[in-house]
């Protein structure tokens, strides 16, 4: 051991980092499967190495005896005196051993051993270095396409950008810079097998990140996403902070911030909703461009009826069902649609005066006691002018007589 491979050492450490110690724990190994492969043996055998000048020492521990009949585990009492001139028969001695004694074969297994080690070092720490960034946004070169699947490469590791997690329509070419979403990256004997995507909804919530301060910080939060990658997503956040406005601060100013994310997605379309614990106002937000009249929400049953304008009944469905299928999604909700006149057909959605009031049943008999206690009132008032009426025609009649006899006298 020397300085230069101790130099070699400090470049691997610092090219593919791995731990100089690990490499030196495995020339160790490495030097203990020599002597085993020379001697047969290695159970008696120590090695140690100076982690400073990477010199080493290579021992065997040997019993004294007065004849030897295992040379790798015994040694007589003459040769003993040599390392150590107190020993004595069944002392156990540690008998430097030299590594130039090793044969060829032995030296060779030992280097495929040392590289073996490297090579399983290295795949370790590139599966450590992407599984810990599983479910993140890294920035790939596409480096070829093989068959329907697309390989990028990540830096120290090639991806696989399958056919199902490409967006439909698409192209890759080479050296092109694009930006993916890790799925799974899986330990195999041939190194990390990292698995990509460009159609998960988890792409859209970590751009936002990336783009939005409000959304990193926790200030906004993104609570649910519904994605039809390459066409449309339905986003809704929710805001921490009563001075923020959620939907503006994922918009920016002059739409920049979202604008950004849509370059980056190709033109795919955003919508952003408010979010809110109620789920009528939740659906409401989520059918958005198209205008809701009523809606109907059961939470217990997650089932939904939404009235919308007849106008606005195919804005509302979308293009092939899209919006409502993603307004489904986003809230969570089974959302059946339908516009105020299909509504009214079948008894679901009724015309009513504005000044008329609804109560609950107790309130509601109340009011039908005072409504009664009303009529009653006015009765008896109608029928006392009605007797101050024809009391008064009584009145009259007696009046004209009496000036009648009058005029005759």
């Amino acid at each position: 051991m020397n300085k230069e491979l101790m130099g070699a050492l400090d470049e691997l450490e610092r090219e593919k980092n791995i731990s100089k110690e690990t490499l030196l724990d495995a020339i160790e190994q490495s030097l203990i499967q020599a002597y085993k492969n020379h001697f047969g043996k290695a159970d008696n055998v120590h090695v140690t190495i100076n982690r400073e000048t990477g010199d080493f020492s290579v021992y065997a521990d040997r019993k004294v005896v007065e004849f030897v009949e295992d040379p790798a585990e015994e040694i007589s009492l003459v040769e003993a005196q040599k390392q150590n001139t107190n020993a004595e028969i069944g002392d156990i001695v540690k008998v430097p051993v030299h590594s130039d004694k090793f044969g060829r074969i032995a030296t060779q297994n030992a280097k495929n051993v040392i590289l073996q080690k490297i090579r399983e070092e290295e795949r370790k720490v590139l599966f450590d270095q992407y599984h810990g960034n599983e479910k993140e946004v890294v920035t790939g070169i596409v480096q070829r396409v093989v068959g329907h699947n697309v390989s990028v490469n990540l830096g120290k590791a090639d991806a696989i950008l399958g056919e199902n997690e490409q967006v439909k329509g698409e192209t890759f070419q080479p050296t092109e810079r694009i930006k993916v979403y890790i799925l799974e990256v899986k330990d195999t004997p041939k190194g990390p097998r990292i698995l990509v995507s460009r159609t998960h909804p988890g792409l859209v919530k970590r751009l936002f990140e990336s783009e939005v301060a409000e959304v990193k910080d926790g200030t906004v939060e993104i609570k649910s996403i519904a994605r039809e990658a390459g066409s449309r997503t339905k986003l809704a956040v929710w805001s921490n902070d009563p001075d923020v406005d959620p939907v503006g601060a994922c918009v920016g100013v002059n739409g920049a911030r979202v604008s950004a994310i849509v370059n980056e997605l190709r033109g795919e379309k955003i919508d952003i909703i408010n979010w809110d614990e109620n789920p009528a106002i939740l659906i409401e937000n989520a059918l958005s461009p198209a205008k809701v009249i009523a809606v109907m929400a059961d939470p217990d049953e997650k089932t939904a009826l939404v009235v919308v304008p007849d106008y606005q009944l195919s804005l509302a469905i979308g293009k092939e069902g899209q919006n409502a299928r993603l307004a489904a999604r986003l809230t969570g909700f089974k959302i059946d649609i339908k516009s105020e006149t299909q509504a009214r057909e079948s008894g679901d959605f009724y015309d009513y005066d504005e000044d008329e009031e609804y109560y609950e049943d107790d309130e509601y008999e109340e009011s039908s006691e005072d409504a009664a206690s009303e009529e009653n009132a006015d009765s008896e008032a109608e029928e006392a002018s009605e007797g101050d009426e024809a009391a008064a025609g009584e009145e009259s009649e007696e009046t004209e007589d009496a000036v009648e006899n009058e005029d005759e006298e």
